[in-house]
């Protein structure tokens, strides 16, 4: 019997050998997409033309009326709206902020209120600060020492790992938990150095969460930028008591109505076997989301594209989805799934773009070992790409609801190093992506896509398991 399911498993990656065929179509692929790709003249549109695309704004609504417009012109089998209820949080006028270290002696300093944070009063709130390096220093320093007072989430991103990724989810809690933690110590207030590696004066923002706390326990909390943060921290070593001053008028409106955007090509022998590629349209309201995540929106939308102008004709339905509200709630991602459970779909391949458009090293895959050595059989056809990274371990936040035992859930993942320079900031624009990098990603996508069209699963999800 295990010689029998060793034969039955070698043959299954004998089958998923590359071959000349699906060398000249990866090819093809990469020709198209670097000699007449439109990811970047749609990126261009995306980010120039519409902007910024915060859940709930008109911005966002705009977005999902271009996108589904671009879609039905590629002659896709069917394009749709999917509609999700999603949050509503507006920044309001640009928030201020300073140090004070003596009366009358101020140093002006870049804040962004954090999104889904409350409003400070209208003329500010001033206070002594105390500096933490996480969480749980706040217990450390108890409330005799914090109460009253801003508490200032210092503690950078990690310099030293090479994946960015893991630095971020090092330090990213003080972020989403740090205010709801904070004022269970008597904090005021809450000032989160920005997630970023870089020195720079660009705050950023990124979600935050005051759990099920009482609306009068919520305290403002704002991202500051690295160099303002350091500043803040070596002014406190020279005066203790100083005081930090911040106004922001953000503000929390009732959830409205918004939409995921989705077409698909059907299958030709195996339309019930569903192949999603997505993105998430939503963006944060500073920059225009031109990486976060624009570029996985625009390269989602390329490889039905080049698809149908390669004249591929795929076995299985491709479907593109453009999530909403990845960013401050993943109402998208959820509602999508939720769908497709009720539906009785069954998704077997999922990829996500959602980590910038600079240069496609490969892809990090959530599946079986099984699964993962068909995935390893195929490196040879990325070879000539410089795709390198083929690993276990994460796909994407919007598809991850769709995982069950059998699928396989995939992430792109470019070189994240400077990722983070951009995040969720000011400074999140078109300029900042390269055009080649943004149209190899999107044939690295495409190839993947055509790979898992063509050979299937390794052990198919069963018929009477669909999601």
């Amino acid at each position: 019997m295990i010689r029998l399911t060793l034969l039955l498993f070698c043959g299954a990656i004998l089958y998923a050998q590359p071959n000349a065929s699906d060398k000249n179509q990866l090819k093809q692929f990469y020709d198209l997409a670097l000699l007449e790709g439109h990811s970047y003249e749609w990126l261009d549109y995306l980010s120039n033309r519409i902007g910024s695309r915060l859940s709930g704004s008109l911005g966002a609504e705009r977005a999902v009326a271009w996108t589904k417009s671009e879609l039905d012109s590629l002659g896709l089998d069917r394009v749709y709206l999917q509609t999700v209820k999603v949050p509503k949080w507006v920044r309001g006028a640009k928030e201020f902020a300073l140090i004070e270290t003596a009366p009358g002696v101020t140093f002006n300093v870049p804040i962004a209120a954090l999104g889904g944070s409350v409003a400070t009063p209208s003329i500010g709130l001033k206070a002594r600060v105390v500096e933490v390096q996480g969480i749980e220093d706040l217990a450390k320093l108890g409330r005799k020492n914090i109460d009253g007072k801003i508490v200032f989430f210092n503690r950078p991103m990690q310099a030293n790992l090479i994946s960015t990724f893991e630095a971020y989810s090092g330090c990213v809690d003080q972020r989403y938990d740090g205010a709801r933690e904070a004022s269970e110590f008597g904090a005021v207030g809450v000032i989160v150095r920005s997630m970023n590696l870089r020195l720079d004066d660009f705050p950023h923002t990124g979600s935050m969460s005051y759990g099920d706390q009482s609306e009068s326990k919520r305290i403002p909390a704002a991202a500051i930028s690295t160099n303002a943060a350091e500043k803040l921290s070596y002014l406190l070593k020279l005066e203790p008591k100083l005081k930090f001053l911040f106004r922001q008028q953000c503000k929390t409106f009732p959830d409205v109505w918004s939409h995921n955007v989705i077409g698909e090509i059907k299958g030709s022998e195996f339309p019930d076997e569903i192949i999603v590629v997505g993105g998430h349209l939503d963006s944060w309201d500073l920059g225009d989301g031109a990486h976060d995540d624009g570029a996985g929106v625009v390269q989602s939308m390329e490889v039905l594209r080049l698809f149908k102008v390669s004249g591929y004709r795929p076995k299985r339905t491709i479907r593109v989805v453009l999530f909403m509200n990845e960013e401050n709630g993943l109402r998208g991602g959820n509602a999508y799934a939720n769908s497709a459970l009720s539906n009785n779909e069954k998704h077997i391949f999922a990829l996500e773009s959602d980590a910038g458009g600079f240069t496609p090293r490969g892809f990090s895959f959530n599946c079986s070992d099984e699964e993962f050595a068909q995935v390893e059989s195929w490196k040879p056809l990325f070879n000539p790409y410089l795709i390198h990274y083929f690993e276990q371990g994460g796909s994407g936040a919007d598809v991850r609801p769709l995982k069950n035992k059998y699928n396989v859930l995939a992430g792109l993942r470019p070189d994240s190093q400077r990722y983070f320079d951009h995040h969720h900031a000011e400074n999140d624009t078109f300029d900042a992506v390269n055009k080649r990098e943004l149209e190899l990603g999107a044939a690295t996508m495409t190839s993947l896509i055509y790979l898992y069209d063509k050979y299937g699963l390794v052990n198919p999800v069963p018929s009477t398991l669909k999601q």
